[in-house]
């Protein structure tokens, strides 16, 4: 499926380039993204775990590249929040993001994701692990990859197998 293209230009480019409905249709679509990824959010967090196929409804209606884009902005907002991990931080650096228009009103404030953080971090971290897989595609929904696939997959920086712990006693 082919979804609208993010315009990743300043407001006061697009005001030089006669491109202002381009700006304002993706800024509206990046603050429609922001609300879908709260929505999904709220509706899939169970108070302790995310539903794994909570980003469904948001890759769906936005694609990766939006989801991305607006969830890469909320971090680099909030870089300043010690609940973002380390990975995900880094991860949000590498989204270049337009200056400020030249009044000073920085428009990137609109789509920031206010939900906690520590649970925002869980749907970076899963968002990343989903795509990095090939899982979380739309497009990719009727057949599951074998067990061969999944092996060969590359696995997101920072994941790390979670061993049985064996000093642990069992009660």
């Amino acid at each position: 499926m082919e979804y609208p293209q993010i315009y990743r230009s300043s407001i006061t480019e697009a005001r030089e380039k006669n491109e202002t409905e381009l700006f304002r249709a993706s800024h509206k679509l990046n603050i429609d993204c922001k609300n879908a990824i709260e929505t999904a959010i709220r509706e899939n967090f169970d108070g302790m775990r995310l539903k794994k196929n909570c980003l469904r409804p948001v890759l769906e209606e936005f694609g990766a590249d939006r989801m991305n884009w607006v969830l890469a902005n909320t971090v680099q907002q909030k870089e300043y929040d010690g609940r973002f991990s380390r990975e995900n931080k880094e991860w949000a650096k590498s989204f270049q993001f337009p200056e400020g228009g030249a009044s000073g009103y920085d428009t990137r404030w609109e789509f920031i994701v206010e939900r906690h953080p520590a649970v925002l971090d869980g749907f970076i971290s899963l968002a990343r692990r989903e795509l990095a897989a090939g899982r979380a595609e739309p497009e990719k929904e009727g057949r599951r990859p074998s067990v061969r696939e999944q092996l060969a997959m590359p696995t997101v920086p920072g994941d790390k197998p979670h061993a049985p712990n064996k000093d642990r006693e069992v009660r």
